[in-house]
């Protein structure tokens, strides 16, 4: 029962990532049409947190070199985080394109260093597995943190505007939805395995939820008057 509860919720929990995929694709999408319009009023990534983007970054290339670095090999979370992360470089990519700032450069070479010390790790195979585990373990109670500050930093730019600008609300959605399944995978894996995927979901799925509820909110009269503040002339 316990192995077949395991393959059921990581079968399960791999389909929700790769739903996920298709919102950090549509995130991507959103970027590359606002650029292409003509008659765009504001930056192609206007309100997209560098911050937030980095860091979710840093959570998927860390679960990626967990997954393999538990026993047995985890292809449930292997591959999937390993798609999800070179989607996420590419917004990267285009928010330095838009902004071309010393961060936004720091940011993307940084996260091309570290997917090639990941692939690098990966190709290491089995030689260092427990320390692996180990150093993925603390490296992801530290994303954690940072994703939870990164999240925050987003959700303070879209109330400080007053609108959600090129945040995209079905990633928001999908993502959300691969939390709650990741949360079932960690209970399958048992605590002692799945905590570190347990603390990263239930964080990310908080803050989701409180993105979601701000694309309702900015069609308020407290978003209405931000925005108008936010476009004043000083």
């Amino acid at each position: 029962m316990g192995t077949a509860f395991y393959n059921i919720a990581g079968t399960v929990n791999t389909a929700f990532i790769l739903l996920s995929l298709l919102g950090v694709g549509a995130q991507f999408r959103l970027v590359r049409n606002r650029r292409e319009r003509a008659d765009a009023t504001e930056s192609a990534t206007a309100v997209l947190s560098l911050n937030q983007f980095s860091v979710s970054f840093l959570a998927y290339l860390s679960f990626f070199a967990y997954g393999y670095s538990v026993t047995p090999f985890n292809h449930f979370i292997v591959w999937p985080r390993l798609l999800a992360s070179v989607l996420v470089m590419a917004i990267l990519v285009e928010i330095w394109r838009d902004r071309r700032s010393r961060s936004a450069t720091i940011c993307l070479l940084a996260a091309l260093l570290l997917m090639t010390c990941a692939l690098a790790g990966l190709a290491c195979g089995n030689r260092h597995v427990d320390e692996g585990r180990v150093v993925a373990s603390a490296m992801i109670v530290v994303i954690t943190a940072l994703l939870a500050q990164g999240y925050a930093h987003q959700i303070l730019l879209i109330l400080r505007n007053g609108h959600t600008g090129a945040v995209s609300l079905r990633m928001s959605q999908l993502i959300l939805l691969m939390d709650l399944s990741t949360v079932v995978f960690a209970a399958a894996m048992g605590l002692r395995m799945g905590w570190p995927l347990l603390l990263l979901a239930a964080v990310s799925g908080s803050t989701k939820l409180v993105i979601l509820y701000l694309f309702r909110w900015q069609h308020g009269t407290s978003a209405r008057a931000r925005r108008n503040h936010a476009e004043a002339p000083a």
